[in-house]
């Protein structure tokens, strides 16, 4: 299907959706792992710690990528400055707000645990305003580190949207659409996250602190480039759907053999040797297929909207930027409890989406300048957004 005369592709709001839902999980989790986070359990779970490796691989990969999609699909209906412009409004505004209005009350609660604070939140939250950066200070932008790389992202690669905006340019675009009638091209971008394992991921390992965060601001940009640029190719949709099982079982031929070298011991490559090289070669085809195998399945089965689409499509980004905030505060009362870790699990679960729903529901989804400090349109619409 062309640009410019295809319906609404519902299946990529449903991605999307499941996408941050799962994350909302992964968040949850992350107390009771070993991995460093804002509060932490007294005991962790190794099984937990062993999931989580798994789902960290390829959650934001396929956000990112997703992401670029969404730019390709904003961009048929608007020009790149416009475009630029709507950006400012929805990433840069709810940027600021949430790190000086919701976040904060994560480094307090995490401060709070470790003994840093005194109780009493408004005796803390002066110390915001004296701009220290974390963690020698309380100014950071935490989870949304991933608005900052999109941003980021999106004024690097705007000379590259005007460009596909020409039609000579857009045109070459589309000469390469024949070749993703293949499954192995539509396989091949994974050869790029080979790559950057080989070149960057262990003297650059993860920081989600944009200027020294090499191994995960270059694969990002690149996911966000390719969802881009394939979002008008329809062959390489068509055969992530045709070929759907088939990169199933790539991506779980993958995931046993990392699971059985790599997540059961918890134990990811420090070194630049051989272990790295498989560990390579291994993810970065674990992760591109997972991104393939969950288009072809969503476009097979979730091509369809409702009134839940309607619903939650909107509300992804307002649940996005107030999720770990709400975490971490009912986490830190939940962690004193004397119960097993599951069940802990279920109550922050149940407890976040409550309250996060409520929120949205009730103060962010009714009123224009909430709409417009959680990221929303000013404005609601009865459509899909």
């Amino acid at each position: 299907m062309p640009p410019n005369t295809q319906p609404r592709e519902n299946y990529i709001d449903w991605i999307r959706i499941l996408a941050f839902l799962l994350l909302i999980f992964f968040h949850c989790s992350m107390p009771f792992v070993s991995f460093n986070w804002e509060i932490k359990n007294p005991e962790h779970s190794v099984f937990l710690d062993r999931l989580i490796i798994w789902l960290h691989q390829w959650r934001l990969p396929l956000l990112f990528f997703i992401s670029g999609v969404g730019v390709s699909f904003s961009l048929r209906k608007r020009s790149v400055l416009t475009f630029f412009g709507e950006r400012v409004v929805r990433l840069f505004i709810p940027l600021l707000f949430a790190m000086f209005f919701t976040i904060p009350s994560q480094v307090y609660f995490e401060w709070l645990q470790k003994g840093k604070a005194e109780e009493g939140y408004w005796n803390f939250y002066p110390s915001v305003w004296d701009m220290v950066p974390y963690p020698e200070g309380s100014l950071t932008w935490s989870h949304m580190w991933f608005v900052v790389y999109l941003f980021v992202f999106t004024i690097l690669l705007l000379p590259v949207f005007a460009l596909f905006k020409v039609k000579f340019i857009n045109a070459l675009r589309q000469k390469t659409d024949s070749f993703f009638t293949s499954p192995v091209f539509n396989l091949l971008p994974a050869a790029l996250f080979m790559v950057y394992y080989f070149w960057l991921y262990v003297r650059w390992p993860e920081q989600g602190s944009l200027l020294d965060d090499w191994f995960v601001f270059t694969s990002s940009i690149t996911f966000y480039f390719l969802g881009f640029y394939l979002a008008d190719l329809p062959s390489f949709w068509a055969t992530c759907q045709q070929y759907r099982r088939y990169f199933l079982i790539t991506s779980l031929v993958c995931a046993s053999v990392l699971f059985w070298k790599y997540y059961w011991p918890v134990k990811l490559p420090r070194q630049q040797d051989t272990s790295l090289y498989v560990y390579g070669i291994l993810d970065g085809l674990h992760i591109w297929a997972i991104i393939l195998t969950v288009i072809g399945y969503a476009r097979q089965y979730l091509n369809f909207s409702n009134r839940w689409l309607s619903y939650l499509n909107p509300a992804v980004y307002p649940f996005y930027i107030l999720h770990q905030t709400v975490i971490v505060a009912f986490g830190y009362y939940i962690v004193q409890w004397n119960s097993p870790i599951l069940l802990k699990l279920i109550a922050l679960i149940a407890v976040c989406f409550i309250t996060i729903f409520s929120l949205y529901h009730f103060l962010i989804r009714p009123f224009v300048v909430t709409r417009i400090l959680f990221g929303l349109k000013a404005r609601q619409s009865a459509k899909p957004v």
